[in-house]
């Protein structure tokens, strides 16, 4: 895989609309920054004008969100949360436990923005420890590539749908 390459991000109906949302009200705000940025800029002197390039700096920010939101609900799979409860895919919560480890973690495989609005870890499909997942069954112990070169074994010990 190269850097180029586009995966897609599972998102629900709800959580692309919320993002779409967001987008078009960052869209709708340009004007208003750029209105603030003249105003500062009206001010004087630039290289003390702490108001400017506060101004200067939420643009940039606003921007990269703006591109951030884009790109993700480009390469956005939408669907709803998945029903089946025995297979471990995006949108379901998984239990897992890592070899050596009495305790268990609960986890959501799915996109960061999915899991923003719930108190859970988030873990991608697209990490080893997401692609690892995909597919398991509650019992299903898989292995996945560390960092380091190393390999960690992690069972499936439930998986549940995702609700928001």
């Amino acid at each position: 895989m190269t850097v180029t390459d586009t995966q897609a991000t599972w998102l629900t109906q709800d959580a692309y609309d919320r993002l779409k949302q967001e987008l078009d009200e960052l869209i709708a705000n340009r004007p208003v920054i750029a209105a603030e940025i003249n105003a500062r800029r009206e001010e004087g002197d630039l290289k003390e004008n702490g108001g400017y390039h506060a101004a200067r700096e939420e643009q940039g920010q606003q921007e990269a969100r703006i591109r951030q939101l884009q790109e993700l609900l480009r390469t956005a799979k939408v669907g709803e949360t998945p029903t089946d409860s025995d297979t471990a895919a995006p949108g379901m919560v998984l239990k897992i436990r890592y070899d050596g480890d009495d305790e268990t973690e609960t986890v959501l495989l799915g996109s960061r923005e999915e899991g923003s609005r719930a108190d859970l870890e988030v873990v991608s499909p697209n990490s080893p420890l997401g692609g690892a997942l995909l597919g398991a069954h509650p019992g299903d112990t898989r292995e996945y590539q560390l960092p380091d070169g190393g390999s960690m074994a992690v069972t499936l010990v439930s998986a549940e749908p995702f609700r928001a």
